[in-house]
């Protein structure tokens, strides 16, 4: 079976559909079905070359165009797909990046796990052997250092056994496999966040390698390096607009630069530019999450810190979940070092990808198509127009886009790469940057943007005449495709899969414009009667509710127990002064009693009696 890379490669330009997109369909294609596309695709050419007079059978076919094509190492046009092939089968989203890296390591530990979990240790020399295999599967698993470092190793053993004494091994061996495994991962982020937290203390933290300062320093250099090429290939892509520019004015120019390829050139850096942006938005992330997790980490650390201080003994429900937050922590440094690491190998194997510039175009033959022409930047093409804007009055039919009246203007997926759609159909595959300031065109629910206003005016008279220009170029060169995402225009070479995830690129543009409205509160006056009850079921069940309150009767009790034990309340009333008054007046008065003590009668002491009389009798106005 031939390699889809030698079919996708070596297409001739009589072949009339667009077949950059093989490459990653049949990459991702089951065998048999790419199989049958790529017999069905020699097929065609074989039919369309007996439509020219030709009889060639289908191995000839398939065996001419690979050898041609692949041969050929003075094409730039073959450099940029070759690019495009590379970069579409190494990069992914970082989420699938770590996810596949994650699944890379499980497979890796998957041997020394099975052979833990499935042990069956009995004798003690068993079960040292076995309990020697956890701590090398911790540190396998955990990265901290090599199983085969004895410093390392006692390490990790005297961490471990702090929190799983060999002793708890036979209850270990009694659990599920399932249980074993996630006890496994989980003692070894508890023993990952010990050794980080020694590490910290300047107590241990033997083959650790600082991450947050490898980070640190790697970053920057891998940005600079990306900046550092970034402008290089910039710089190249401007000098090549400004000849390809000179030349469409000048047709005897046109010809004479025909041969050396320079649209394929500038085809060639352009992606490989955007490539670069890729990588340098991919890397930012990596720099914001690093800043974020350092952050975390300091106070983590300063957390256990403050935690276990001088203690000796600290409750576990304290301190493990400190460890385990510690031990994530640590590997989403070891993912983010991966990330960079894969990222700036990227970087490295395209640059291959632009050999045939300087065989094409050496500096003498460049300064002389430079001679008389101003190098512009894409920034300074956009300001010579600033000013410009497309008249809303004079589009009745079309929908005009700008910054200050839709919200999430920059978010909008612009057609071609945000290159002007005017400009690369009527001359021939110029790529010129677009100018979202002078307007967007939504078209079909697809948005365009243009070099100038008198571009976006020709382009809005018959926008399918252009569209239409632009995928026939397309189908000629087959990098375009990729360059100017222009999948959606040739859907039948995309596989199920992927078409299903088109429309989620699409963001549609959310429009804002200032409005107001007022609506009168309460013209007529309520008259929705509250009580009201439409439900005869309701009202059957307060009628119920009620009849039942007038049968009900209070009742207490109170006991032995409870006598003088609850609170009692009584309410009394006051004395208060009254008087009445009769017909007549009246009085009464109460004589006091009298009272008279009279003493010495029954004599005394002595032979004369003498008596003593005391009138005890109280006054009238003392009663």
């Amino acid at each position: 079976m031939l390699k889809v890379s030698f079919i996708y490669l070596g297409l001739p330009l009589l072949f009339s559909t667009c077949l950059f997109p093989l490459c990653s369909v049949t990459a991702r294609m089951p065998p048999t079905q790419a199989e049958s596309v790529i017999k069905n695709i020699i097929r065609e050419i074989g039919q369309e070359c007996a439509a020219h007079g030709e009889i060639v059978s289908e191995t000839l076919v398939a065996f001419m165009l690979c050898v041609t094509r692949l041969l050929d190492s003075k094409n730039p046009s073959l450099d940029t797909i070759k690019m495009q092939v590379y970069f579409d089968m190494n990069y992914t989203s970082r989420e699938e990046f770590l996810e596949e890296h994650h699944r890379v390591v499980e497979s890796r530990l998957s041997s020394v796990s099975r052979e833990i979990t499935d042990s069956r240790a009995c004798v003690r020399e068993e079960l040292e052997s076995l309990y020697r295999k956890i701590v090398s599967y911790v540190l396998l698993r955990s990265g901290l250092g090599s199983p085969t470092d004895i410093k390392t190793v006692r390490e990790a053993t005297a961490a471990l056994q702090s929190v799983f004494p060999q002793a708890e091994l036979g209850t270990f061996l009694t659990l599920s496999k399932k249980d074993k495994e996630r006890q496994l991962k989980e003692l070894t982020m508890i023993v990952t966040g010990i050794r980080l937290f020694n590490r910290d203390c300047g107590k241990g933290g033997e083959g650790i390698d600082d991450l947050p300062a490898i980070l640190q320093e790697a970053i920057p250099a891998t940005t600079q390096h990306i900046d550092s090429q970034l402008e290089v290939v910039q710089d190249q892509a401007y000098r090549y607009t400004a000849i390809l520019e000179k030349a469409v004015k000048n047709p005897l120019l046109s010809r004479e630069l025909q041969p050396y390829m320079l649209k394929e050139a500038l085809y060639n850096v352009r992606q490989y530019e955007i490539f670069l942006q890729i990588i340098l938005s991919d890397i930012i992330t990596c720099a914001q999450e690093v800043e974020l997790m350092i952050k975390q980490l300091g106070a983590q650390l300063e957390q256990l810190k403050f935690t276990v201080k001088s203690k000796t003994a600290v409750p576990t429900s304290q301190v493990l979940p400190i460890f385990i937050a510690l031990s994530n922590l640590w590997t989403s440094f070891q993912d983010e070092t991966v990330l960079i690491s894969i990222l700036s190998n990227l970087t490295t194997h395209l640059e291959p990808f632009l050999g045939t510039h300087e065989l094409f175009f050496p500096e003498k033959m460049m300064q002389a198509l430079l001679d008389g022409v101003t190098v512009k930047t894409d920034v300074c093409r956009m300001k010579e127009h600033i000013e410009e804007r497309v008249n809303l009055a004079d589009f009745r039919k079309l929908e005009w886009l700008f910054p200050e009246t839709t919200a999430n203007f920059d978010k909008l997926l612009i057609q071609y790469r945000g290159f002007c759609a005017y400009t690369f159909a009527t001359t021939d595959g110029l790529l010129l940057p677009g100018n979202p300031a002078v307007g967007i065109l939504k078209y079909k629910e697809k948005y365009y943007t243009f070099n100038t206003r008198d571009a976006a005016y020709s382009f809005a008279e018959n926008p399918e005449n252009y569209i239409d220009k632009i995928r026939e170029k397309a189908k000629k060169n087959a990098e375009l495709i990729q360059l100017l995402e222009l999948h959606q225009q040739f859907e039948t070479l995309i596989p199920y899969s992927q078409m299903k995830d088109v429309d989620k690129h699409n963001i549609k543009p959310i429009a804002r414009c200032e409005s107001s409205t007022q609506t009168d509160t309460h013209l007529l006056p309520p008259t929705i009667v509250r009580s009201y009850e439409w439900n005869e079921w309701e009202l059957r069940r307060k009628a119920i509710k009620l009849a039942n309150l007038r049968r009900k009767v209070t009742h207490s009790v109170q006991t032995d127990l409870s006598h003088m034990r609850r609170e009692n309340c009584s309410q009394v009333y006051p004395s208060k002064d009254a008087s009445t008054q009769s017909m007549r007046e009246g009085g009464s008065s109460r004589v006091p009693r009298p009272q008279i003590y009279i003493a010495g009668f029954r004599g005394g002491h002595t032979k004369t009696t003498y008596e003593v009389k005391v009138n005890l009798t109280r006054a009238i106005d003392e009663t």
